[in-house]
């Protein structure tokens, strides 16, 4: 955190996940510039005391050390080559995006070579949206991922880690482009697309008074943003249909025993799912 003190940091995109970090940010007596398209958004930061008051764009582009890009995955690349002219040699940009192969690929493209983009996700948020949706104790004990392109240095990987651990998330680690896409398909894009399904399978309007914890649960995420979501899905499109074909053979297969009452198999699908899930909980 110390190395973050004498830095000045720029947050573009001040939605839940930008929000998050500026409030993040505050909480250790770290101070953010902050800009968003919507003026209101940027009023309300302003209000909250969350980022200075100064909000030039361009201005606060050129001094910033470290610009965290909270935008949409296309938007990012959209930023970069509209302003990255304005940023100073030397300073190190960031992304927040859940998909990491199209990113890299398009920031080879365009980056310049005086400047460092180190790609990093952090594995945490919740179904609400917007400023007044953000909240940095959801970093609290989650993972951050950092998936570094082949030129990135060492002090600018270690200033992506202090961010991490100035906003308190407990594992730090480190992917390449693949894995990270591998992982996050089957561990948050293939959830949120059987949590979508499952919605969409029945008509649930006259089940609302009847429902219990077990349905809410599982379709938390389903409350989902379609704009974001589908951007995801698409940049990631080859390895979600794997895992989405490896989930509806497992669904047949669940489905193929209970048609034959094979009472042992179905127990044994259970006790292997709940062994594995134990694997998750937090507290283990």
């Amino acid at each position: 955190m110390n190395n973050l003190q004498n830095k000045n940091i720029l947050i573009i995109g001040l939605g839940i996940i930008g929000g998050s970090y500026a409030k993040g940010f505050k909480a250790e007596g770290i101070l953010p510039y902050g800009y968003d398209i919507d003026e209101r958004t940027l009023e309300i930061a302003k209000e909250l005391g969350i980022i200075h008051e100064e909000t030039d764009l361009i201005t606060n582009i050129q001094k910033a050390d470290i610009i965290i890009l909270c935008l949409y995955p296309k938007l990012n690349i959209n930023w970069l080559i509209e302003y990255q002219k304005y940023i100073k040699p030397g300073a190190v940009v960031t992304d927040v995006t859940g998909v990491k192969t199209f990113i890299i690929k398009e920031v080879k493209k365009i980056i310049r070579s005086d400047i460092e983009f180190v790609p990093s996700h952090p594995m945490a948020g919740k179904e609400a949206s917007g400023i007044e949706g953000s909240n940095p104790e959801v970093f609290e004990g989650a993972n951050f991922i950092i998936v570094p392109m082949e030129d990135n240095s060492y002090e600018a990987i270690e200033l992506i880690k202090d961010i991490a651990k100035c906003l308190k998330f407990k594992n730090i680690e480190i992917l390449s482009p693949k894995s990270h896409d591998e992982l996050i398909s089957f561990l948050s894009q293939l959830t949120h697309v059987i949590a979508v399904s499952l919605m969409n399978s029945h008509n649930v309007e006259n089940m609302i008074r009847y429902t219990g914890d077990s349905f809410r649960d599982l379709t938390r995420i389903a409350k989902i943003n379609e704009n974001l979501w589908t951007e995801l899905f698409i940049h990631n499109k080859k390895q979600l249909v794997e895992d989405i074909n490896s989930f509806m053979v497992e669904l047949e297969a669940f489905k193929k025993l209970l048609e034959e009452e094979n009472v042992d198999s179905l127990k044994n699908k259970m006790i292997n799912a709940t062994n594995k899930r134990k694997l998750f909980d937090k507290d283990r």
